[in-house]
């Protein structure tokens, strides 16, 4: 339990801490969800305008995160709100399937060149499971391939070797299990890579081709450090699982918002099968797993005949549905072109200030999508990007810095734009950065003065 707020971090933010407080009395650690940023408590939503959030005790922050990149056009984006407040006297779920669930499917089927079919469910884990599942089907095959560091949700095969893997005897990677308990069989059957090392993974895919159903991958995996793939690698890794028919699976939950038509299009990658979230349900829950024709039969229609069978009680729900395609025909690729300019000239910005302060600082990431790192040099794999405590640390004391400068910035994932965004809200997000970085001395300046 926490104690009185005892500093001015915690005085500034009084009714968070109360709610806090109250939240470890109904929620383990306090709150419901794993991902909160709880340094040193959680701050407390109240309502959402536009580009900012205001918290329960009457802040104004500019929204970096926007629920974890889902808000493409930021908080309370009027058509959608006036679509779905139309929408609630008609019923909010059926058993029968709506008119809603076939014009969403329409449009993203329209607009991402990969998927022919579509299914949807409620959350990213969901889209995720069931793709894995739908290659298993088609190929006849249990094992997948995925790469250390990237996160795929909470399916325990999406799940094994997001924190890498460990050597067995015989000095063979053996996928690390996510949790205490979990069935060393599920490790057997995950094979871990790592990201843009195409002479390993092609090694690797033909050595297990014969137990492998699909490569489950995130074009630019957030928590592994927004790294692009280069194009030698997503080539050759193309070229291999085609070989051996292994299934690609593009997990697109969080990186869809980079284009028009989504991250594996803009990297030339050509997915069997496509998982989409966050910004197709325009601030509602969704998942959805789509593909060719050809493999996304395995759900057939008949509950009596497919080879998987993926219902949901609340999948397709017309709310989801009429406030995902609202937000996503408001994307269009004009609205794309702006955003990508606005993140192309906040990421050279805040390199610039990074430089000009000589501070362990850089930045990846690419659309409206960017990362800061405590490293004076891009990281270029999962390893690279890990943080030591100490750039942890600097981390939590940037985010802290910004929150009391009136930003809201993740400090362990991915920061994103919004559509209602402002070139003068972006630089603001500079400014602070820079009057962190002067408030601040780090060890590489004094090394190099």
């Amino acid at each position: 339990m926490l104690t009185e707020p005892a500093d001015a971090e915690e005085s500034a933010h009084s009714r968070s801490v109360d709610l806090y407080q109250r939240g470890h009395a109904v929620f383990p650690g306090g709150v419901t969800r794993a991902t909160i940023d709880r340094d040193p408590h959680p701050i407390y939503a109240a309502r959402g305008e536009g580009a900012f959030l205001v918290d329960v005790d009457d802040a104004r922050l500019l929204d970096l995160n926007n629920n974890f990149t889902t808000l493409l056009h930021g908080h309370g984006y009027e058509p959608v709100m006036e679509a779905v407040s139309a929408l609630l006297s008609t019923g909010t779920c059926f058993s029968n399937p709506t008119r809603h669930e076939i014009a969403l499917a329409e449009l993203l089927t329209s607009r991402i060149p990969s998927v022919e079919r579509i299914r949807f469910v409620n959350t990213g884990t969901e889209a995720v499971m069931f793709a894995i599942k739908a290659a298993r089907a088609f190929t006849g095959r249990s094992a997948i391939a995925r790469f250390a560091g990237a996160y795929h949700g909470a399916y325990d095969w999406a799940e094994a070797g997001q924190n890498g893997f460990e050597a067995d005897d015989a000095g063979r990677r053996k996928a690390r299990l996510a949790y205490q308990g979990a069935p060393n069989a599920v490790a057997n059957d995950v094979l871990v890579l790592d990201f843009n090392d195409a002479d390993a993974v092609e090694d690797a895919l033909t050595a297990n081709a014969d137990r492998l159903a699909a490569v489950l991958i995130d074009p630019m995996p957030s928590r592994a450090g927004l790294i692009a793939p280069t194009r030698d690698f997503i080539d050759r890794l193309t070229a291999v699982a085609g070989r051996h028919g292994i299934l690609i699976i593009a997990d697109e939950v969080l990186n869809l918002r980079q284009s028009f038509a989504g991250a594996s299009a803009r990297y030339g990658l050509k997915p069997d099968l496509l998982v989409a979230g966050k910004v197709i349900g325009g601030g509602f829950p969704i998942g959805a797993v789509g593909g060719s024709a050809t493999v996304m039969a395995v759900f057939g229609g008949d509950r009596r005949s497919p080879l998987v069978s993926q219902g949901g009680t609340f999948s397709a729900n017309p709310v989801s549905m009429v406030a995902g395609r609202v937000a996503m025909e408001a994307a269009t690729p004009a609205m794309f072109d702006r955003l990508e300019q606005q993140g192309n000239r906040l990421r050279a910005q805040l390199a610039e200030i990074a430089r000009n302060h000589r501070a362990p600082f850089s930045v990846t990431g690419a659309a409206s999508l960017f990362r800061l790192h405590p490293k004076a040099e891009p990281p270029r794999s999962w390893a690279a990007a890990a943080q030591t405590p100490g750039e942890a640390a600097t981390m939590r004391s940037l985010s802290r810095f910004l929150r009391a400068e009136g930003i809201l910035l993740p400090h362990d994932a991915a920061a994103c734009l919004s559509s209602p965004m402002t070139d003068a809200d972006l630089d603001q997000v500079s400014a602070a950065f820079d009057k962190f970085l002067a408030s601040h001395r780090f060890a590489s300046q004094e090394a190099q003065l």
